[in-house]
């Protein structure tokens, strides 16, 4: 058993993304329903990590709103005025389908505070590792502009936290969620002493964003991985990645402090990406990430939530990453398990193994390039 810190507040729940379809504003033929960044998919969860007993075995961790000065480590003052200004009048977007409701400036601070506070109880030795459950998401937010649902960059700011603050040298961020870490990406492409590691769908969102080409800028340069896996890619494509490029990675780099930015949207039945991952993927993925914290962090891991649009399944996800990082057994099994290990191609497929092959090839052809042979053998 190790302690796992768990960060949540209910005022998380009360961003309100608007009436839309899916992630389609309403209006004109557009008829009104739930967004699909929805206090559901976080609040169900939340109440299975609960119902399960788990979270009385988790230490809560106290949310507070980020500071002004922390989201200026990342984000422009002009970025932080227009969204207070939508905030507090009657709502709009923070940049390009990044709605923000009342109080949506508050909420999102909190979600970032909640970030920070999980850092700091895991630098300070109060826990082994953390899980901020937040919303808004934010791995798509840039400097001055909210993408993708993301108002303000969670992980990100999670990182420039740990160096500012605690003066941690070497930050690893891996993203599993099945939209391009771009935000994530932006803030780090020319710092060497962050490696970024993105996992997702080619081609998916943001467009025309993640290719295997970014690699970073300057000193940089090497130190930004993107794994852009095609659509249909399942358990086996993610353990490839993760055997002959992720974990090497990691390894070379030896972080201080390791960051997941925890999307579940890469999972079988989300409406948003047309990958197939499912609980017992999403274990591994942990457990490959414990096993870095533990050879180079003292253990030290912080997941972030980012997407996740299966309100159904998605708890099952999350109840089994949080059962990871805490070592402790529920005995709740996952129901929609055994339908998601008899899909077919689940197994690594040739043009899956290809983009993983040219990844670890454009990254072993950069001078000083920190992923090296040897690879796994082919199947």
């Amino acid at each position: 058993m190790r302690r796992t810190g768990f960060a949540f507040h209910e005022r998380l729940l009360w961003h309100d993304a608007g009436p839309a379809a899916s992630v389609i504003p309403s209006g004109g033929m557009v008829e009104p329903g739930p967004h699909a960044e929805s206090p559901e998919r976080v609040r169900r969860i939340r109440n299975l990590v609960e119902v399960s007993g788990l979270g009385e075995q988790l230490v809560a961790l106290r949310p507070r709103e980020a500071t002004t000065a922390e989201l200026l480590r990342l984000h422009t003052q002009p970025y932080l005025d227009r969204v207070k200004a939508l905030s507090d009048g009657r709502g709009g977007d923070a940049g390009y389908y990044a709605p923000v409701g009342p109080s949506s400036y508050e909420i999102a601070a909190l979600a970032v505070g909640a970030c920070l506070v999980a850092v700091d109880a895991v630098v300070a030795g109060e826990v082994e590792n953390a899980y901020a459950l937040v919303r808004p998401p934010g791995h798509h937010a840039l400097a001055g502009t909210g993408i993708g649902g993301c108002i303000f960059g969670n992980v990100a700011l999670a990182a420039l936290h740990a160096r500012a603050v605690h003066g941690i040298g070497r930050i690893a961020i891996i993203d599993w969620d099945a939209h391009h870490g771009n935000g994530t990406q932006a803030a780090f492409y020319d710092d060497p002493t962050v490696l970024t590691v993105s996992l997702h769908q080619a081609g998916c969102f943001p467009p025309d964003s993640g290719r295997i080409d970014e690699l970073g800028d300057g000193a940089g340069r090497g130190a930004n991985i993107n794994i852009p896996l095609p659509p249909g890619s399942g358990t086996g494509a993610f353990d490839a990645a993760f055997e002959r490029v992720v974990v090497p990675a990691l390894d070379a780099h030896r972080p201080e402090l390791v960051l997941i930015a925890c999307g579940f949207d890469s999972s079988a039945w989300d409406p948003h990406a047309r990958l197939m991952l499912h609980s017992a993927a999403y274990r591994r993925l942990t457990q490959a990430l414990l096993g870095v914290a533990e050879r180079h962090a003292r253990g030290r891991l912080v997941a972030v939530h980012e997407g996740g649009y299966a309100p159904g399944y998605t708890p099952f996800c999350g109840l089994a990453v949080l059962e990871e990082l805490s070592g402790i057994a529920t005995g709740v099994e996952d129901p929609f398990l055994p339908i998601f290990l008899g899909y077919g191609y689940q197994d690594l497929q040739p043009q899956q193994e290809a983009v993983i092959d040219a990844v670890a090839a454009a990254l072993d052809a950069e001078p000083g390039s920190n992923v090296t042979e040897p690879h796994a053998p082919r199947r």
